[in-house]
């Protein structure tokens, strides 16, 4: 059986009912799998994890938009993370049995449906997009719901499906196929939030960081601090704990400690292994000696 993964965002962080309507929306769908729902009431913002086959997702993904429209009203909504549209972007990303072309077709052919059915303008992004300036993600939501109607007026800002307006309360959304990534944010002992932005333009690879990482300070106004937002875009060329590490020293260097850090959804389990062989500076350690690991093996052997 194939499977993909599909983890849409949406700009709802601070209402549990609305945010668990959207989610059931999605989830009642058969074939699908609801894995994971991480919500932040700062960003006001949650992220939803499914798993299945194209055709279920795809359904389920359409059901989520229709609960997410009637309940999401972008005129009104505030919070740290950057968004373009009431369902900000869903990617799909191949696990197992299904190529990156294959989750290519299902993201364009689900982009087209949302245009038609909900009149919301659908932009293609990562290995969707046929085009250099609308392949990152930052480039394509940069500003944001509110700066969207004059921003489309523009020929090279045309979606790619929809219509050539935003949505006059849903904006606008972003569709596409990417690998695996890790939504990572450590939080600072401190409420200044350019402390935070600083450290983020050091490690994000836009302003000269590491390659493969993406990040933004935010203010966390409840807890009365701050944070560095962050996902990291491939795990095995940029670790987590490299990250971590580069960050505590640049928050030395302004007299901030680490509070925590945090994993938003889910992770691939080798990026944690592979980061506790690092900072417990294991010898000659290996994912087969993680016992889940070996049983799981030994499952499969059994079955064959």
């Amino acid at each position: 059986m194939a499977i993909i993964e599909c983890v849409p965002n949406i700009s709802e962080g601070r209402r549990p009912d609305v945010v668990a309507g959207i989610v059931d929306a999605a989830r009642r769908v058969p074939g699908v799998r609801l894995l994971d729902v991480s919500s932040d009431a700062s960003h006001n913002r949650s992220v939803i994890t499914l798993a299945g086959e194209a055709a279920p997702l795809k359904a389920a993904v359409l059901a989520l938009f229709e609960a997410a429209l009637a309940k999401i009203d972008l005129t009104t909504h505030t919070g740290e993370h950057p968004r373009l549209g009431a369902v900000d972007v869903v990617p799909f990303v191949p696990i197992d049995g299904v190529t990156m072309d294959q989750c290519v077709a299902l993201a364009k052919d689900t982009a087209q449906t949302v245009g038609e059915r909900f009149g919301i303008p659908v932009y293609l992004y990562e290995a969707a997009s046929a085009s250099p300036l609308r392949k990152n993600l930052e480039d394509i939501r940069r500003g944001e719901f509110e700066g969207l109607g004059t921003k489309m007026t523009s020929h090279e800002w045309a979606p790619d499906y929809g219509p050539s307006s935003p949505h006059p309360t849903a904006g606008a959304t972003v569709i596409g196929a990417r690998m695996p990534l890790i939504a990572y944010n450590i939080n600072l002992a401190t409420d200044r939030i350019d402390v935070a932005r600083k450290i983020a333009a050091a490690v994000r690879f836009s302003s000269g960081g590491f390659r493969f990482v993406k990040a933004m300070g935010v203010t966390l106004a409840d807890r009365g601090i701050v944070q560095v937002s962050m996902n990291l875009t491939d795990y095995e060329k940029t670790p987590i704990h490299r990250v971590f590490e580069a960050v505590k020293h640049e928050a030395e260097r302004y007299g901030v400690n680490v509070l925590e850090s945090e994993i938003v959804g889910l992770v691939p389990a080798a990026a944690l292994i592979n980061a506790a062989g690092s900072v417990l500076q294991l010898n000659d350690f290996n994912r087969r000696q993680v016992l889940e690991t070996r049983l799981r093996e030994s499952d499969e052997e059994a079955e064959k």
